[in-house]
């Protein structure tokens, strides 16, 4: 240890120092949800007016960067997400964010073969271990492949940050060895993302689902209402022996877990590990992760890859829509253009779930919506918006659920597709949608009038 607390010495420096490695023009990664830089993002703040053209890329925010608050930051910056958080959608209507698309689960090869320059690397990370390892807390993602191609890598020291295990990949921390600067910050609490209120729309989607939930099944679940009203019911069920696989760990989870309905014992593989490429929640959660040998932090390479994903028997996949079209294609990531998140993982595990022996995906939605002028909206719709982004296509889709009920896609005609899912319609939009479908020549004579 007195190596590395000596190599440790050697290359700490103040965050104004460690800032003035970027230069105008640079690519600069910012870390992955909550370990976006902190005390580096102030420092780096206060210089950006003298800087033009840094291309920043990071994802997920949970916070306001300092660098987004600089005058006319479009003429100093770009944001480009790897997936949008609502921060980075104003950073876009602003006229500086903007969206990487890609699967998620494609994200570290990307880094380690893409021949663009990757000039500096900064996020955040716990205190060093005892052999020289700092823990890049609930973020493993892709964060050793970002650090491997960075020029200068210059990682902040947050007490705070939990330490995640994360198996013997070795993707969950990064060695002093392999780090250009040490700074340490004021230690900020990490930034909470408390979840998502469960509407009763929400509790009456999420009961449709668990129903169709095996004990021993392993679960992912996305962010939102509705897969947070899946948890509650799932803690309050009688499954027992469930396992998770899943990208984005949330509280959900920790609420499943405290209940005692994880084992994770009927994994086929990771068995008793609940394993996922990063997460993000409330307290509670970063207090369960921390330091807890039954969760492993993952490359999101692994834990989206669909060939993991089906290799684990009854794997049960749960996500959100935006909207979805008579066709059955989910747009689960923009409105019309603007896009407001991402493509993630949501096909990666909608195509693995079904090739899981046993394995079931289920998209739900609220079947509408309400306008800024109090309009309601139909969330299925003859064919997506103008511009709308087709996140899972037609032949993807399984289970589709509303508040009206669920339906299995999978196999259907156009026209029987059509039909199940005007069935699962708002009663006030279902007569026009089967117009809209006898136009489009996906209604039979033989579909219910």
């Amino acid at each position: 240890m007195s190596n590395y607390k000596e190599e440790y010495s050697k290359k700490l420096t103040s965050v104004e120092e460690a800032v003035k490695v970027v230069k105008s023009h640079d690519w600069v990664d910012y870390g992955w949800c909550v370990t976006t830089p902190d005390a580096l993002d102030k420092a780096l703040a206060a210089r950006m007016e003298d800087l033009y053209d840094v291309k920043f890329r990071g994802g997920v925010l949970v916070q306001v960067p300092e660098i987004f608050k600089i005058k006319e930051p479009e003429k100093h910056l770009s944001w480009n997400s790897w997936h949008m958080s609502g921060i980075e959608r104003k950073a876009a209507d602003q006229g500086f964010g903007y969206y990487n698309p890609i699967r998620y689960s494609e994200l570290p090869r990307y880094v380690r073969d893409s021949k663009d320059s990757l000039d500096v690397a900064m996020l955040q990370v716990a205190p060093m271990d005892e052999n020289g390892y700092f823990n890049f807390g609930p973020s493993a993602s892709h964060s050793k492949e970002v650090c491997n191609k960075a020029k200068v890598v210059i990682v902040e020291v947050n007490d705070n940050m939990p330490v995640c295990y994360g198996g013997n990949r070795g993707e969950e921390s990064i060695h002093i060895s392999q780090v250009t600067y040490v700074v340490e910050g004021s230690n900020p609490e990490i930034r909470e993302l408390p979840p998502s209120k469960p509407e009763e729309v929400d509790e009456i989607v999420a009961n449709l689902i668990v129903e169709e939930i095996p004990s021993g099944a392993c679960l992912q679940l996305g962010i939102g209402g509705m897969p947070n009203a899946v948890g509650s019911l799932i803690a309050d069920s009688d499954l027992k022996n469930l396992g998770v696989h899943t990208e984005m760990y949330v509280d959900a989870f920790v609420d499943i877990a405290l209940a005692g309905k994880i084992s994770g014992s009927c994994k086929n593989i990771d068995k008793c590990k609940q394993t996922f490429a990063f997460g993000a929640g409330t307290k509670k959660l970063y207090d369960y992760v921390n330091n807890n040998e039954n969760c492993l932090s993952a490359s999101v390479e692994y834990t989206n890859d669909v060939r993991v994903i089906s290799s684990i028997d009854n794997f049960i996949s749960i996500n959100n829509a935006v909207d979805i079209d008579l066709y059955g294609q989910v747009n689960a990531e923009s409105s019309g253009i603007r896009q407001i998140s991402g493509s993630g993982g949501q096909l990666d595990f909608v195509l693995g779930a079904y090739l899981s022996k046993g394995g079931k995906s289920f998209i739900c939605l609220s079947s509408t919506y309400k306008t800024k002028d109090g309009q309601l909206k139909s969330r299925i719709r003859p064919t997506l918006s103008n511009g709308s982004i087709v996140t899972d296509t037609r032949a993807n889709t399984h289970y589709l659920v509303t508040e009206y009920g669920k339906v299995n896609l999978k196999g259907l005609a156009t026209w029987q597709r059509a039909e199940a899912i005007i069935s699962i319609a708002h009663p006030d939009f279902r007569e026009q949608l089967i117009k809209e479908a006898e136009n489009m020549n996906i209604w039979s004579r033989s579909n219910k009038k």
